[in-house]
């Protein structure tokens, strides 16, 4: 929260000298824009930042596009005022119109985007920032086609210093604030055109506040799921749009709103970047947007819930190149990214699940969680250790049709000091199987590619887990009585259909994998656990 209002305190000034440079700079902008004729050439408006926008102090004669986006016909209305043909959807890179819903909002949104992109770079290669980029200010032309921002009186120049401290460093300092400010506006008017449920205010709050509370913009799509899914059980647009090609769109949208200001993407990054740039051009992603990608397919695959050998085998290949990718892996950034609550979304292991069997009694996983947290008082790293799941006891009758049940959560806690290891690509180089992942397929196919991997490396770095096994409390909570026998029978049911990691904590030997929103753990017989960082929906 700090971070924010310390930005809103750089940007909420205007002076005179500035609403003075800007008359000077509109004279500027009316001349660039008789100068440009059609549209903006894809290597012209990425390396150049040229705009054919018309930046003022008002549009007459529009709608903003708020407007446009609140019309229950609003997609085709805006197909037809911006014109869309083969020649111009050729500005994104494709060329061809129509086609499903998704692929044709894809389209508008890439049109839309990169216009309102092209024209705040231009603004601040020129030494300014808007300061009040919103979809209110934000117009569709239809003249010429084109997005309108509306330059209002709250616009700063940057290039001016301060009166009471003229040192350089604090006016680049200021710059660079000002232009995350205008990067973040800009990743709100993407996320209300993608999610038009954003347009309702209090849906609107609740994405504000998720980011307000200091949780990382990357888990984003673990929060909205949930919401935006209530209503479409068919699937969301906006959510499909935002995964296809690996997730890009949440890549993007995690830039533009990063927590810290100077990790936020500028206007010439986000104009490269896969989520913007149609099927035709070829673009080369960074390590970073490859490892995105790889993260993203994990998490689709695993929620697909179809464990074929065909799936299970192309999820473990997945998981094994996260490893050799991972970005964080000294025991420091394990220490810091670790804290939180994760939620187990894969396990590369054994499955037993209720198809084929006749247990007694029937129990329902939901959901199996393991919460990291610092120990108090602590001068060595070490870390409080707890895993929750939760599951439910149906009735054995009617169990497939009927999944109304006791609920109940089985929690177990310790505490595990984190060290430096290593992981072993090789059979032969590891001495025990947990030591190892034996992929040889990582140089082969576009991933590997992507990666720009020549050859696999002997060994990885990992953080090793030492659970203290002397030190471990269960605890089982059911929401009905039981007996000491039918407990003991729900408890065996829990174990079974778990891993066994979950459980008994101590077999959980090193992790392999972290970032922000990611995490691989290993086991002590080779398998591999795949989390995804949990944040709660609701206040508390």
């Amino acid at each position: 929260m700090g971070i924010y209002l310390a930005e809103l305190h750089w940007v909420s000034f205007v002076s005179s000298q500035v609403l003075k440079k800007l008359a000077r700079r509109q004279m500027m902008y009316h001349s660039y824009a008789m100068q440009v004729h059609g549209y903006v050439t894809p290597s012209k408006a990425m390396e150049e930042g040229d705009s054919p926008l018309v930046l003022v102090h008002g549009y007459h004669g529009s709608y903003s596009l708020r407007h446009w986006l609140q019309l229950s016909d609003w997609l085709p209305t805006l197909e037809a005022t911006l014109a869309l043909d083969e020649e111009q959807v050729r500005r994104v890179g494709d060329d061809s119109v129509g086609g499903p819903a998704v692929t044709r909002q894809l389209r508008l949104i890439r049109i839309l985007m990169r216009d309102l992109l092209i024209g705040v770079n231009y603004l601040h290669s020129h030494g300014m920032a808007h300061t009040e980029l919103r979809l209110e200010n934000v117009h569709v032309s239809p003249v010429d086609k084109h997005v309108k921002v509306g330059i209002l009186g709250n616009a700063v120049d940057f290039h001016d210093n301060d009166p009471s401290n003229s040192a350089v460093a604090s006016n680049n300092e200021r710059r660079k604030m000002m232009i995350a400010f205008d990067m973040r506006c800009v990743g709100f008017i993407m996320a209300k055109m993608v999610l038009r449920e954003l347009m309702d205010s209090s849906t609107f709050q609740k994405f504000k506040s998720f980011l307000n509370k200091g949780n990382d913009p990357s888990c984003l799509r673990e929060f909205l799921v949930p919401i935006l899914s209530q209503n479409s059980p068919s699937g969301n647009i906006g959510l499909q749009m935002l995964d296809r090609h690996w997730g890009a769109g949440w890549n993007l949208l995690a830039l533009l709103l990063a927590t810290k200001s100077d990790k936020r993407i500028s206007c010439v990054d986000a104009l490269r970047h896969p989520f913007l740039c149609g099927p035709k051009w070829r673009i080369s992603p960074t390590v970073n947007v490859v490892r995105w990608g790889l993260g993203s397919t994990a998490v689709r695959l695993a929620e697909d819930y179809i464990y074929g050998h065909h799936q299970r085998r192309r999820l473990a290949y997945f998981i094994e190149l996260m490893e050799v990718l991972n970005p964080n892996s000294s025991t420091e950034n394990w220490l810091r990214l670790l804290p939180g609550r994760w939620c187990l979304l894969y396990c590369t292991g054994r499955h037993i699940g209720l198809t084929l069997r006749q247990p007694t009694p029937r129990v329902l996983i939901s959901d199996a969680f393991l919460t990291f947290a610092e120990a108090p008082e602590s001068v060595d790293p070490i870390l409080s250790l707890t895993s929750d799941i939760g599951f439910k006891i149906m009735p054995e009758s009617d169990w497939p049709h009927d999944k109304s049940g006791t609920e109940g959560n089985l929690s177990v806690t310790t505490s595990a000091r984190i060290t430096p290891g290593r992981i072993y690509t090789n059979a032969e180089d590891g001495k025990e199987s947990s030591s190892r992942i034996t992929s040889s397929r990582y140089l082969g196919g576009k991933w590997g590619k992507a990666a720009k991997m020549k050859e696999l490396p002997a060994s990885l770095p990992t953080a090793s887990v030492n659970v203290d096994e002397d030190d471990v409390d269960v605890s089982m909570s059911c929401g009905s009585t039981l007996n000491v026998k039918s407990a003991r029978n729900v408890l065996q049911e829990v174990r079974t259909q778990t891993p066994p990691e979950m459980f008994d904590l101590s077999k959980i030997v090193c992790g392999t994998y972290i970032d922000s929103r990611l995490m691989v753990l290993r086991g002590v017989n080779g398998s591999a656990l795949l989390f995804v960082r949990s944040n709660r929906t609701s206040d508390p």
